[in-house]
C-alpha cells in the first residue's frame, strides 16, 4: 500500500482523531505533490495560466502560491 493509500483508508477511520491526522496529513502530501507538479510544468515552459487551468484555479493564485517555488 502507498502513503496516499493508507492515509486515504485512515481518513475514513470512525476514530475522529485518527481520520483528523490523515487528512492533515493527506494535505500536507497534496501539497508537496502540487509544489513538484507546478515546477515540471514551468520547466516544461507551461505558463502560469496554463498550470492554472489544470488546478481550476486563477493564474494570479498559482502565481502568487508558487512564483518563488
Amino acid at each position: 500500500m502507498t502513503e496516499a493509500t493508507t492515509l486515504a483508508a485512515a481518513a475514513a477511520d470512525r476514530d475522529p482523531r485518527t481520520g483528523l491526522r490523515a487528512v492533515a496529513a493527506l494535505r500536507r502530501l497534496l501539497e508537496q505533490l502540487e509544489r513538484a507538479q507546478v515546477r515540471h510544468a514551468r520547466q516544461a515552459g507551461w505558463s502560469w495560466q496554463e498550470i492554472a487551468t489544470e488546478l481550476g484555479v486563477t493564474r494570479q493564485a498559482v502565481h502568487k502560491k508558487h512564483a518563488g517555488s
